[in-house]
Order: structure tokens, then C-alpha cells, then sequence
């Protein structure tokens, strides 16, 4: 059972998260009487902490306004929930400043945990494998990345100079409608003012970010993250591949997910059998073709190949390989 002294300043950080807190609910959290919650309360005055007393029906306590909080004070399952974070984090590239921010922060919390639980976190990190590879990431820049933030908040409009994947430099006006982590990446989509249609920018490519006087309306429809991934779908590329998979959409985004495939309902040309509804149209765009026919043999479904033929040869032709593998004695 925690000892008074913990209760008291487990009670200083729930006032500390903001907002009115009845006696009820810090009673509840700290395992005690509304009377012992009112001799905690007590306590902290004496320390000149300005807890304030609500009174109403939703009355409760709070903190007062312009309180300074002490340095940061981190129990050892919140100190342990950090560091990891910070390891994921590095991992799935999802960083500032290549690694050097994290690093450090981690460093910084390592020197200050207890002995017992730094070797045991040492003994975990020794233990935890993963199933990926840790990859080299282009991370955006932190500065970057808080100024478009607040754009997103606030609704306000932001000039971006940008470097596209040719290496052409443009300036633009963005309307931001969300920032998105996606495979390793930080992205921001939104609609280009100069052209007025929603774009998907890579934010490790963004040089310098400038919040402009002014707002805008959010959009109605699709989330921001369903906006990247559907820009994913329809980008440029060097090879538009368009299949009919006889499956359901479950089937099929096991292996294509929306961040790689659109599906389409397949109409049926008039009297064909009914069991041709369950044909879908699948349509992406890729750089490369070579990783298709694996995924597509994957699914161990029914599949027709409308475009482009170079990809129908290279399905006939693994079909061959894996033909004469299992002929092999």
C-alpha cells in the first residue's frame, strides 16, 4: 500500500493534469476517504501549493492559475512506458533530428533511474527482439513539424518550401488538414491554395514552414489519414496495373492495403452469372512490377490481368519456376 507521502503528491499530479477534480473521483484514485483526500489537500497548502476549493454541484479542487509546476518527477512504470517509447519510436523512424533528440532524452532518464530499475531495463532491451529490420529515415525537421502542427489546430493557412522527389523547389500556401505517420514517415496533407486540390507532402522534405494570417474551413469527408493513403493509391508512377480479383475486399486487403490499391465494385455485363459480382477492380501504381506476382499468388484467388501485359509475363513466368521446382525429385 502507497505510504501518505506518495498518496499527497500522486494527488499533486492529478490536479497537475488540469480541470476540476471532485473529492469523489481523487478518492477514488487514491484509495481513500473524502476525509483523507481534504488532509492530503491540507498538506499540499501548507507546501504552498495553491489548491483552489470549487464549490457546486460539480465543485471539487483545482490548482490555482500561474502555478509553477517542480521538475519532472517520473514513477518507475511512467519512466519505463518513456524509454520504450523512445525505443519504438526510433525504430519505426517516427524522430526528429535523425536520432540525436531521442538519444539523448534517453540518456538523460537512464542517469537518474534507480539502479535496480536500470538493470532491469537493461535485461529487457536484451531480451526484445524485433521482427524488422531498424531502417535509415529522413526525419523532419522539429521546428518543421510543431509550426505546421498549430496550423492544424488552428485552422491557419502555411507557406511551405518544399523539394519534390526530382529535386524541384517550389513554394506553396497550404490549407493543413492533419499531419500523418505512415510506414516510417512523417506526411502532411491538405489543399494546395495555388492550385486548389488536396496534396500529400512528405514533411523530411519541407525546408522551412511560415504560418500565414487567416483561416479556413475544415473539410467534410474523408480523415487526414485516409487522405494519404488514398494519395498513395493515385500517385504517379512509372506502372498502372489494373487486375479483377474474384474475392472480397478483406481477402484482398490483406495483401494490397488501401495505402497500395484502390478496389472498385466489378459491374457485370448483363445476364452473366451472379457469382461474377464478387469480381473486384483492383487498381495501383508502382515503380517496379517484380513484387506483384508473389503477392498475387499470395492471395490464392481467381485473377485476370487487364493491364499491363510486362506484368501478366512475369506471373507466367514465376508460374514456370514454381512449376519446375515441384517436378524436381
Amino acid at each position: 500500500m502507497p505510504r501518505p507521502t506518495g498518496r499527497v503528491l500522486t494527488l499533486l499530479e492529478l490536479l497537475q493534469s488540469g480541470g476540476t477534480r471532485t473529492v469523489a473521483e481523487l478518492a477514488d484514485r487514491l484509495g481513500v476517504d473524502g476525509r483523507t483526500v481534504r488532509r492530503y489537500v491540507d498538506q499540499l497548502i501548507d507546501l504552498d501549493v495553491p489548491v483552489e476549493s470549487v464549490r457546486g454541484r460539480y465543485g471539487g479542487y483545482r490548482l490555482g492559475p500561474g502555478y509553477r509546476l517542480p521538475p519532472l518527477m517520473l514513477s518507475d512504470d511512467e519512466a519505463l512506458a518513456v524509454l520504450l517509447g523512445l525505443v519504438a519510436g526510433r525504430r519505426a523512424g517516427l524522430t526528429t533530428t535523425q536520432h540525436t533528440a531521442s538519444e539523448t532524452a534517453s540518456a538523460k532518464i537512464r542517469r537518474v533511474l534507480p539502479k535496480h530499475l536500470a538493470r532491469r531495463l537493461d535485461t529487457l532491451l536484451e531480451a526484445l527482439a524485433f521482427t524488422d529490420q531498424p531502417g535509415e529515415f529522413d526525419t523532419p525537421d522539429a521546428g518543421v513539424l510543431l509550426t505546421i502542427a498549430d496550423a492544424v489546430r488552428h485552422r491557419r493557412p502555411v507557406s511551405i518550401r518544399y523539394t519534390d522527389r526530382d529535386g524541384r523547389r517550389s513554394e506553396r500556401t497550404l490549407h493543413t488538414y492533419g499531419i500523418v505517420a505512415h510506414a516510417g514517415r512523417w506526411y502532411v496533407t491538405g489543399k494546395d491554395a495555388r492550385i486548389g486540390e488536396d496534396r500529400t507532402f512528405r514533411l523530411d522534405r519541407i525546408a522551412d514552414a511560415r504560418t500565414l494570417p487567416g483561416s479556413f474551413e475544415a473539410p467534410v469527408g474523408p480523415g487526414p489519414a485516409q487522405r494519404v493513403l488514398s494519395a498513395f493509391a493515385t500517385a504517379e508512377y512509372r506502372h498502372e496495373v489494373t487486375l479483377r480479383i474474384h474475392g472480397t475486399v478483406e481477402q484482398i486487403r490483406v495483401r494490397l492495403p488501401a495505402g497500395v490499391a484502390s478496389l472498385k465494385e466489378y459491374a457485370p455485363v448483363a445476364g452473366q452469372d451472379p457469382a461474377a459480382e464478387r469480381w473486384l477492380r483492383v487498381e495501383l501504381r508502382a515503380e517496379r512490377l517484380d513484387w506483384l506476382p508473389p503477392v498475387l499468388a499470395s492471395l490464392d484467388l481467381p485473377f485476370v490481368i487487364e493491364r499491363p501485359d510486362e506484368l501478366r509475363d512475369l506471373v507466367t513466368a514465376l508460374a514456370d519456376r514454381l512449376t519446375s521446382y515441384a517436378r524436381q525429385a
